[in-house]
């Protein structure tokens, strides 16, 4: 029985010509070795005659019309399949770290977003070799056209972040020429209305833009620059404990208690903290003169509180000073740490009072991440140390130092790497407690010490910091008067 005739239609925009057979279609070929290749699997011989009008009908052309543009249809797979997969892994890393680890309800949906719009570009990627090549699936143009919008959304919102600070980071040169791409690939889908084949072309386009722009610009919104309606809360109370005289020596025995609670919502470090414990001395004046030393004492930086109508030239001591937690832990809401501490006052001594204070620096948990290195304490005085300093150029001191990662990944991937720095420094008289967030890795002391404040008070903000602190006082003579027995 005699097989049906061979016939192959005209060229189609692309140069595709389909291939039909008693009236249905079985193949398509770009070219004329294609087209043999499809004539094998009918049943034809190798060598088959392409001229025998007898098996094969050509219309719209003969044998040697095949006007597809191999090389530059080519040369578009793969550039709408590398722009697609590089989006695609870019908002991939981006999107997983907070997906999977981030301490908000808003970062771990904005990272599944991040991560879910790669894994649509990973298909689109697929779909090209379909709608580049034979398009048997109705909707791979549609497909393409989705993943070629969001990289322009996503990655148009990272160089935007970026351009705000312009600072470099090597996943810039990822997104800026992504953007570039996404450009390009959707005027070439438009141009060759790739949404044709899909029901409700123009409300499907409408749905999509919508939705990704709400999507992407309130989660960023949120995760960015909306004021936070949980402040970190934290309490810090000094109490002095009943005092002890010492059955044999002419000593005091003096407890102290230091207590820091988080009362808020929001989980937050210890960047840096430290409580001291000092004598309080003033002279009297009878004729009520004190208060005429109230603006000297502000010109020197001193405390003006301590100035008094009957009493003047206060001066402060310290007897005990110390960190309190250490910088690294963190409380989590409704979590406290408290440290009693015992000092021993001679009887002797010549104070008016006592005071007691506890400060504290602390750093929001949920807008950054510090690493283990935070922990590790590096002291001036051993010489094995990058941050060695000798006694002549400075005070003895202890560094902690790490690295700080925001919580939002767009903003890791969008800015220099950021480091903490907290100092706690002996003067001799006294104790110095500071930190530092900073887009620099410090390398010795002099390096955050100097012209950081601009910058460290920009990140402070960002990084959710806050300073807080507790003083109590007891009076001298209250503990003169405790029963010696």
């Amino acid at each position: 029985m005699n097989k049906p005739k061979v016939v192959v239609q005209p060229p189609d925009g692309r140069g595709l010509r389909e291939v039909t057979m008693g009236g249905q279609t079985v193949g398509s070929a770009w070219s004329l070795r294609g087209l043999r290749k499809l004539l094998r699997r009918l049943g034809h011989p190798e060598d088959v005659d392409v001229e025998d009008r007898s098996l094969i009908v050509w219309l719209g052309g003969d044998s040697g019309t095949w006007p597809a543009p191999t090389g530059r249809r080519r040369a578009t797979i793969a550039l709408m399949m590398a722009g697609l997969l590089g989006s695609m892994v870019l908002l991939v890393a981006v999107g997983m770290p907070d997906a999977i680890g981030a301490l908000t309800f808003a970062g771990r949906v904005t990272g599944f977003f991040f991560a879910f719009a790669g894994a649509v570009q990973g298909v689109a990627a697929l779909a090209v070799l379909d709608y580049w090549g034979k398009r048997r699936l109705r909707f791979s143009g549609a497909v393409i056209l989705l993943g070629a919008f969001i990289a322009l959304v996503t990655n148009g919102l990272l160089s935007f972040m970026w351009l705000e600070e312009r600072e470099y980071t090597p996943y810039v040169l990822t997104y800026l020429p992504l953007t570039g791409w996404s450009i390009w690939a959707l005027q070439l889908l438009l141009r060759e209305r790739a949404w044709t084949g899909i029901p409700y072309p123009k409300q499907f386009a409408a749905g999509v833009t919508a939705t990704t722009l709400l999507a992407t610009f309130n989660l960023a919104y949120s995760a960015l620059y909306q004021p936070t309606s949980a402040p970190v809360l934290f309490d810090l109370e000094v109490k002095f404990g009943t005092p002890q005289p010492d059955a044999k020596r002419q000593i005091i025995h003096l407890p102290v208690t230091f207590r820091a609670r988080n009362s808020g919502k929001v989980p937050a470090y210890i960047a840096s903290d430290n409580y001291g414990i000092y004598g309080v001395s003033v002279k009297y004046a009878s004729d009520g003169s004190g208060l005429r030393e109230w603006r000297r004492m502000m010109d020197a930086d001193t405390e003006g509180s301590r100035v008094g109508r009957y009493v003047k030239s206060p001066t402060r001591e310290t007897i005990s000073a110390a960190r309190f937690y250490g910088p690294s832990n963190w409380l989590e809401p409704g979590e406290q740490y408290v440290r009693e501490r015992v000092v021993q006052l001679p009887r002797s001594a010549t104070y008016d009072m006592i005071e007691a204070d506890l400060t504290m620096t602390v750093m929001r948990k949920d807008r950054g991440r510090i690493d283990d290195a935070f922990a590790i304490p590096h002291y001036s005085w051993h010489t094995d140390t990058q941050f060695y300093c000798p006694p002549i150029e400075c005070d003895d001191h202890i560094i902690n130092r790490g690295r700080v990662l925001h919580n939002n990944n767009m903003i890791n991937v969008t800015r220099r790497p950021r480091y903490v720095v907290s100092y706690y420094g002996w003067t001799g008289s006294g104790a110095e407690n500071e930190f530092y967030i900073l887009s620099h890795r410090p390398r010795e002391v002099i390096d955050f010490r100097r012209g950081a404040a601009e910058e460290d008070e920009r990140e402070r903000e960002r990084y959710g910091v806050a300073l807080t602190n507790a003083m109590a006082t007891i009076p001298f003579a209250r503990l003169l008067g405790t029963n010696s027995n």
